[in-house]
């Protein structure tokens, strides 16, 4: 193993564990350690210009063969999911001055750039572990309201449960193919056998629950009401992110055979649908977000369908578009005393009259959000749907735009 090969390839890596170690000192040595925020907004930016770096340098880093492997585009992507986090940690001083809030998000971010590199199940799975579970402790940190308990437990059990479909999918893809690699996914995906048909079906279940597509979206509303402001931005945005990330590690490039087209396509244009539809009864702003995300990974899903070279680009710039806007919501936002009553529709009325840029940057924010143009969000859909037209899935392409 090349130690050089290892500190380079995994520079944000190291720069998060780095700072992971700092931040736990600094809760044990200080009594009030009002340096939290700065140090993550450091570490987090430097990682960023590694990844950038590493991504600039053009060539594909494999430290542990099999396990970690690092494209230029996998280190794009790094880097564009460490930029959107540093908004989230702007915007979390108002809720959050010091605490374990810091190294709780670092170290859910460590696991989001741990799933970009998975070159096995094995390696994917504890990322999507590392990334999960403080983001349970999160929904409670701020413990506001009386439900934050009910939705973390809610949330709680149900990614349990796909951490479970997950595992029990990755052995059965070992059974049929006798590798737990992501490539064995992809072949699985072409495979006409019965274990291996189920053992897809299970891994997509598990990433519809982690991504909260219809039937499994029960716990997103709940959750993201009852966390607060900072949080639900990181859940909406950098928590989604991971999950499709990791679905573009599993799915790479491989072409999506009939047998599997029909799951991919149903409940995300329900997810479409119904998220569109739950969204516009919602009385505040963190459940219409919930369901609006529910509606957004109906949309990246579809774009699975399309062909394999234009699909990483379409998922990619429809997360970072996403990703921005979603934070834009949420910054604008003005602060008050009143969690619940902050972002609350009937406080969010008549807005402009007392805050014009805030509700200026909302409207924007929205109208990019639900796909109008000239906004990025319309080219994110245009990306993710002309990539399922050119696959010939004309009819679920149609029913998405409409939905």
């Amino acid at each position: 193993m090349n130690a050089g090969l290892v500190f380079t390839a995994m520079l944000p890596e190291h720069l998060l564990g780095l700072v992971l170690v700092a931040l736990l000192v600094l809760e044990i040595v200080s009594d009030d350690p009002r340096g939290e925020p700065a140090v993550s907004l450091v570490a987090v930016g430097l990682a960023a210009i590694a990844a950038a770096f590493i991504a600039a340098q053009g060539r594909t880093l494999e430290p542990f063969p099999g396990q970690f492997v690092v494209t230029p585009a996998i280190a794009w992507a790094k880097a564009a999911v460490l930029l959107l986090t540093i908004p989230v940690l702007l915007i979390a001083k108002e809720d959050f001055g010091c605490g374990p809030f810091y190294p709780l998000l670092v170290s859910s971010l460590y696991g989001i750039l741990l799933i970009a590199s998975s070159g096995s199940f094995l390696t994917l799975f504890l990322g999507i572990e590392i990334m999960s579970i403080p983001v349970y402790v999160l929904v409670l940190l701020a413990f506001r309201r009386p439900e934050s308990a009910e939705a973390a437990l809610k949330y709680l059990v149900l990614s349990g449960t796909a951490s479970a479909s997950l595992l029990m999918g990755a052995s059965f893809i070992f059974g049929a193919t006798g590798s737990l690699s992501v490539e064995a996914f992809a072949a699985a995906l072409g495979s006409g056998t019965i274990l291996a048909r189920t053992a897809v079906v299970l891994v997509i279940a598990a990433l519809f629950v982690k991504a909260a597509v219809v039937p499994f979206h029960g716990w997103a509303p709940d959750a993201y009401e009852a966390a607060s402001i900072p949080v639900t931005a990181y859940m909406a945005t950098l928590v989604k992110a991971g999950v499709l990330l990791a679905a573009l590690r599993l799915f790479g490039e491989a072409k999506v055979g009939p047998a599997h087209a029909a799951l991919l396509a149903l409940l995300p244009i329900v997810s479409i649908v119904w998220g569109n539809l739950a969204a516009m009864r919602q009385p505040n702003l963190r459940r219409m977000i919930a369901y609006s995300s529910i509606a957004h990974a109906g949309y990246l899903f579809l774009a699975f369908l399309g062909e394999g070279p234009g699909r990483f680009e379409a998922v990619m710039f429809y997360l970072a578009a996403y990703g921005v806007m979603n934070i834009l919501v949420f910054a604008a936002l003005p602060p008050d005393r009143d969690d619940a009553a902050r972002d609350s529709l009937e406080t969010v009325k008549g807005l402009f009259h007392r805050n014009p840029l805030a509700a200026i940057l909302i409207g924007i924010a929205v109208l990019s959000l639900a796909g109008i143009p000239p906004f990025p969000g319309f080219i994110g859909k245009f990306l993710v749907f002309t990539n399922v037209l050119a696959a010939g899935w004309t009819t679920v392409a149609v029913i998405g735009l409409v939905g």
